[in-house]
């Protein structure tokens, strides 16, 4: 959350005893779970999504779910591990459930 407040998102945090359950009301599929589920402008976000995809999705408004970041990869926003950064994939889930790679994150952010 700090990654996006730094980004000029204002955060909101909800505790819910059950994440699956909020993730399958903004139709993100189970495959993609990370930790967290976020909402904003209609958009879910799943997992550790960089600020800066969430902005490039808010500006081309495309016709979508959201945005994923499966699992927790090291490296990612929130979870900055130091001398280690997997590679991850940022995918933006389509209205049928189904999802593509929005941007991949290899070695630098």
């Amino acid at each position: 959350m700090e990654h996006l407040r730094a980004s000029g998102f204002r955060v909101k945090p909800v505790a819910v005893e059950d994440t699956a359950i909020v993730r399958r009301r903004h139709g993100i599929p189970d495959a993609l779970a990370g930790c967290h589920t976020g909402v904003v402008n209609g958009y879910a976000l799943e997992g550790h999504v960089p600020a800066r995809e969430i902005k490039k999705l808010l500006s081309e408004k495309p016709v979508a779910r959201g945005l994923a970041v499966p699992g927790m990869p090291a490296g990612s926003p929130g979870m900055e591990t130091p001398g280690r950064r997997d590679p991850y994939d940022v995918l933006i889930v389509k209205n049928d459930g189904t999802h593509v790679v929005y941007r991949s994150y290899r070695t630098s952010h």
